[in-house]
This record gives C-alpha cells, structure tokens and sequence, in this order.
C-alpha cells in the first residue's frame, strides 16, 4: 500500500517520529519518502541524524512533493496550521490527522476542497510499537484510504475501523487511557511502598502485572470478567482485594474518566 509513497509528517512531535520510525523499521518506506516538519530547526537537525528523513521547517515546502500528509499538531493549532497550507493542498493528497476532535467535514471546510481526510486517534504507546489506533474515513475518503492509514498505524501497534461518530468516545477510551493506567501502575506502586518493598521493585513488578493482564485480555480472547473469577479463590486475598475495589468505586470512576475525555474532545471540534 505505501510503496513509493511520499509522506510529510506536519508538527513531527513524538508521535509522528514514533510513525517515522515505526514504518522504517517495518521496512515500509525508506527514508527519502519521509519529510518531517516542524518550527523547532534543532528538533528537526536531531530527527535528521536519528532518522536519516528529510526536514523542513516550512510546512507549505514539505507537503509540496507528499503523497500522504500526516496532520499531527495540537487541535488547538489546527485552524491556523490547515490555513496556513490549504494552497498546496491537492485533492488527490491523502490527510491524515491525529487531531482530536477535529472532524473530517472540518477539515475539508478550511482546506477549501473535498480531499480525502482518515482520522486517526492513536495513543502514546505507540512510541514502543504497542500503540492502539482508530481509524474513520471522511465523505472523500475510500477504503484504499483506509488501507493506506492501516498500514501506517499498523507499524506501531494495533488498529480498529470505527464510524468518525464514535471518534470522540475512542479519544475518551484509548486515546486518554494510557494515563489511567499511569495512575492505576502508580497507586499500585505507592501500595507496595506501603507494605514494605523497595519502590523500584514495586514498580517494576506493578508495570509487568498491569502489562501481563492486558496481554492475558488480548491473547486469550476471554472476557476479564471470567479472568478476573480465574483469579479470585473462594476467601483469598484477590477476591478480598475485589470487595474493596468495588465499594470504593473504581469502575464508576473509570468509566466516568472515559465519558469527561470523551465530553472534552467533543468540545475541542470547533475550529
């Protein structure tokens, strides 16, 4: 899908140089096709000897030659950012945009042309390759759109097509998520503290359990209701631990984190 593709990584921060080097070590493009852009010029200097990409601090310049635009700058950025370079925007160029809560149709708008728009909302793991994206096309965009943005993603983690209706809840969920589980590997650490084990061992043993859980999620394909009863021994310690969790609300507060992100993105889609 993304042989001899052309790709220009607009506000190349840390997630479009985790997506640099996630489609070089997938051996998907080399680096001549990746054109990294950004205001900082040391920034850019250190990506250049790290990634051997191209560099350009003028937007306008970079995506000039792309195939593939990679929107990454912060929504709040997004109106003066798609101004700046809606001149030489091609109808035939494919945009990405990592933007949360700026939707495809607005995109369009302030480009001025119908173009084919992916929305992509990928999560910080990305930058270990164990990224979990989605993916929505806009009005312009066909599946091979679609698959071109899979591959993309793909190189750094996993990825799920979902509706652009359902974006915002995605941001809420994974977007978001991985600072649950910070707080979550955190308090835990902070627990272990408490009883007696040095922090530096607790931590590592509170991150390879939360990480081993996941897999256990991931790779068996079971509900975690029926791994957490796998766990959970008639009068143990888990099912002790279970009680507690409950009567001080953790899944209340989880999914309410999930709805407050969700809310928040939604907000964030005026331009």
């Amino acid at each position: 899908m993304l042989n001899k593709k052309r790709i220009a990584v607009v506000g190349a921060g840390h997630i479009g140089t985790a997506l640099m080097g996630g489609l070089l070590k997938a051996k998907l493009l080399p680096p001549s096709s990746l054109m990294a852009s950004r205001r900082d010029a040391a920034a850019l200097e250190e990506l250049r000897k790290s990634l051997g990409v191209r560099v350009e601090t003028d937007n306008r310049k970079a995506l000039r030659a792309a195939d593939i635009l990679l929107l990454c700058v912060k929504p709040q950025q997004a109106a003066a950012v798609l101004d700046e370079i809606a001149p030489d925007v091609r109808e035939d160029l494919l945009v990405l945009s990592v933007m949360a809560g700026i939707t495809t149709e607005s995109i369009c708008k302030r480009l001025g042309k119908p173009v084919p728009v992916v929305r992509a909302m990928p999560n910080t793991p990305v930058l270990v390759d164990e990224g979990a994206t989605a993916l929505a096309k806009g009005l312009h965009a066909g599946e091979e759109h679609l698959k071109a943005a899979s591959a993309i993603f793909g190189a750094v983690g996993r990825v799920e097509i979902v509706a652009e209706n359902l974006m915002d809840a995605v941001t809420g969920l994974s977007g978001s998520g991985p600072v649950y589980i910070y707080m979550v590997i955190e308090a835990m650490t902070d627990g272990g503290v408490k009883m007696g084990i040095a922090r530096d061992v607790a931590r590592r043993l509170s991150a390879q359990t939360v990480f081993g859980a996941a897999k256990m999620v991931r790779d068996t394909g079971k509900h975690p209701a029926i791994l957490k009863d796998e766990v959970t021994t008639p009068g143990g310690t888990a099912i002790a631990a279970v009680h507690e969790l409950e009567s001080k609300g953790l899944r209340t507060v989880l999914i309410d984190a999930v709805v407050t992100a969700t809310q928040r993105s939604r907000e964030l889609s005026e331009l």
